[in-house]
């Protein structure tokens, strides 16, 4: 009996680290939910009714002719980020980790879900920079602007577009890239990655 005794307390003991880990990365999650919800709502607004709607799409790296499993969800999120039939996909990105631009893949798979409506192409950028740089011609008429991406993606690319266009980024709209649950790991990993660089900034200010 007291030797099945102590191989009970043994293996509860053995349970306090893994269910330790388990609240850590839970908090962790958590974490990156909060995060990026408070970032995919800062400052914006969420559109009117019958406004002329321009989604701009930023590419994620990908490999192959398949839409990677970031730039579906960026296609899905842009999707219902649509309003009227009159709106606008803008996809940016080039040819980065592949030999097709990022752009021409985020159309073709937009096309797959059924999106019918009009689609527009920046298909030379290799940064985030170069993707706002590149799509202002394309902004130019929209009535309303959001941007998709991850949403702390999506804040420092609307940033970006402030600093460079700011009567641009008055039509600046909040993008229906956040729901909760939704690629949890990469929004914990987003809002990490991007603490980590605003403590670089801090650190360096004389750095972009």
């Amino acid at each position: 009996m007291r030797v099945s005794s102590l191989e009970r307390m043994r293996k509860s003991l053995l349970l306090v680290p893994a269910a330790a880990g388990a609240l850590m990365v839970l908090a962790f999650l958590l974490w990156g939910e909060v995060v990026s919800e408070r970032a995919s709502r800062r400052g914006l607004e969420t559109g009117r009714a019958g406004a002329w709607r321009t989604v701009l799409v930023l590419g994620y790296g990908n490999r192959g002719a398949r839409a990677n499993a970031v730039n579906r969800f960026r296609v899905r999120a842009a999707l219902r980020t649509l309003r009227g039939e009159d709106d606008v996909l803008v996809f940016s990105g080039g040819a980065v980790r592949g030999p097709e631009p990022e752009a021409e893949i985020l159309a073709r798979y937009a096309v797959a879900q059924g999106f019918p409506g009009r689609i527009l192409l920046e298909a030379q950028s290799r940064s985030t920079e170069e993707n706002i740089r590149n799509s202002i011609p394309l902004l130019e008429d929209a009535e309303e602007i959001a941007i998709v991406s991850n949403a702390l993606h999506a804040e420092r690319a609307r940033g970006l577009l402030r600093a460079r266009r700011p009567d641009l980024a008055r039509r600046l709209i909040r993008a229906e890239d956040y729901r909760f649950g939704e690629i949890p790991v990469i929004k914990a990993v987003s809002a990490a990655l991007a603490l980590l660089e605003r403590r670089r900034r801090r650190a360096d200010p004389g750095s972009r």
